[in-house]
């Protein structure tokens, strides 16, 4: 997550690859008349391109479970973890941006920042390109509803799924996602051309990724979207969901340490465990406010993380 000068916006992008890659990458294609405007009855056609991500993301979600990842358990008992591990955990993915922009693009490097969370109701609402089937968009729905109702429980803060959203969920296929400048420029009036060639030239290695929009630069998001690929099979559609909307919500960063979590890179898990469900339950406690310094957010989530945990200080 990276905050773009004062008041602008706050990019985090999630870029997972197979651990055992199945083939070469598709080589993106110029796009064609795509549309990320609610579809007909009848769902546009899709393009060679996109047919071709469909068979290679279909191969690495073969490839990760083949491997025995993307776990959706949650955790059990060959994942333990402690309040130390917990506070730790919640320091290195809610008190550190994960992406910097260098020259105008955005690019893996992290670095310190200050606590960002939503002070207002999150309403969540799902958007698809023409191109999506219909099957698959009552899957996202009811994905999309079971996911705000665990959230909510989680965070202890207003989340719902909303006509009027200030959360929005793009699913696009290849083309209406290369073509959707003008729908995120509306979305988020001033959205910086890097946050914008991160959804237009998204690599094959980016599985999905969200932009929180914090207008007054104080940690306090007001708007986000998530743009997650329509060619997913249905696992990591729905893995994309939970981690991209988790990371909308304030935990920005990936660390290699947290385990059991979905904010690990390896793809251990698909899926918010109880350990992330603690991360967002510290990070919505009332003693953690938005633009909180690192130094002192540091300690307070630390005493809560004990508490949470049953240890004493």
């Amino acid at each position: 997550m990276k905050t773009v000068g004062a008041g602008a916006v706050a990019l985090a992008l999630s870029a997972c690859v197979a651990s055992v890659p199945p083939q070469s990458a598709p080589t993106p294609r110029p796009a064609g008349v795509p549309s990320s405007t609610p579809a007909p009855s009848t769902p546009a056609t899709r393009s060679a391109a996109s047919l071709e991500m469909s068979r290679y993301y279909a191969k690495v979600q073969a490839d990760l479970l083949r491997n025995e990842l993307m776990r959706t358990d949650g955790g059990g008992p060959d994942t333990p973890f402690g309040a130390r591990q917990l506070a730790t955990n919640f320091e290195a993915i809610a008190l550190n941006d994960e992406y910097t922009d260098v020259g105008g693009h955005y690019v893996a490097r992290t670095q310190s920042s200050s606590l960002h969370k939503w002070n207002i109701p999150v309403r969540l609402g799902l958007e698809f390109g023409a191109s999506v089937p219909e099957a698959q968009r009552a899957k996202d729905r009811a994905t999309l509803s079971a996911l705000s109702a665990q959230l909510g429980r989680a965070t202890g803060h207003p989340i719902s799924v909303s006509d009027r959203p200030n959360f929005h969920v793009l699913v696009l296929n290849e083309d209406e996602r290369r073509a959707a400048a003008p729908r995120l420029t509306q979305l988020i009036p001033g959205l910086p051309k890097a946050a914008i060639r991160s959804v237009v030239n998204m690599p094959s290695s980016a599985y999905c990724l969200v932009i929180a929009s914090d207008p007054d630069d104080d940690g306090a998001y007001t708007t986000a979207v998530a743009v997650i690929r329509g060619e997913h099979p249905d696992l990591m559609r729905k893995s994309c969901f939970h981690e991209e909307i988790a990371q909308g919500l304030g935990l920005a960063n990936d660390s290699p340490r947290a385990r059991p979590s979905i904010f690990n890179d390896d793809e251990e898990f698909a899926l918010l465990t109880r350990h992330d469900e603690l991360l967002l339950r510290i990070l919505y406690d009332d003693r953690l406010k938005a633009g909180m310094p690192p130094d002192t957010a540091r300690v307070i989530a630390t005493q809560i993380a004990r508490e949470l945990m049953g240890e004493s200080s």
